[in-house]
């Protein structure tokens, strides 16, 4: 009778230390998009954490360094937004901006330092006031570090091809 007890008693134990498969049935309702809009503000603050950060050719790491379009993409990236990682890649990108509608956030693209027909610089406007905006870039000039510049400075000036809106 004990053997049986424990026979009967070894079997629930073992028994209840499996689990049972259950079945789940997925409902198939629309999930629905949720729009978020990025704000421009924080583009800039997020960017801002990056000045100082050296000039390397071809860069796109803050540990290393940044070039222009490097640095662009990078802060873009953030953000999901998909921009070109190359400079040139902005020639034919979106409709040029007229200077009373530029906006924090808003990428300024230059002609190159010494062939004016070929795009060489971007960078993100920071204080947007037509063509006396602020931009952050990554520079190889002087500053040779990712920093803030003058649109309305005679050397970006003269260099201003347009400005796009890479938000929409």
């Amino acid at each position: 009778m004990k053997s049986t007890l424990y026979i009967a008693f070894a079997s629930i134990i073992l028994c209840s230390s499996f689990t049972l498969k259950k079945e789940y049935k997925s409902i198939n309702a629309p999930i629905e998009k949720i729009q978020t809009t990025i704000d421009r503000d924080s583009i800039i603050s997020y960017s801002k954490q990056y000045l100082g950060t050296p000039y390397l050719y071809a860069g796109n790491n803050p540990k290393k360094g940044f070039d222009c379009s490097g640095f662009v993409n990078y802060i873009f990236q953030h953000f999901d937004v998909t921009v070109p990682r190359s400079s040139s890649g902005y020639k034919n990108l979106g409709t040029a901006k007229k200077a009373e509608d530029f906006k924090v956030g808003d990428v300024l693209v230059f002609y190159g330092y010494r062939n004016k027909t070929i795009v060489g610089h971007v960078g993100i406007i920071c204080e947007a006031n037509g063509m006396h905006s602020k931009f952050i870039h990554a520079s190889s000039g002087k500053a040779g570090s990712v920093t803030i510049s003058d649109l309305d400075s005679e050397h970006y000036s003269k260099r201003f091809y347009k400005c796009v809106d890479v938000l929409k």
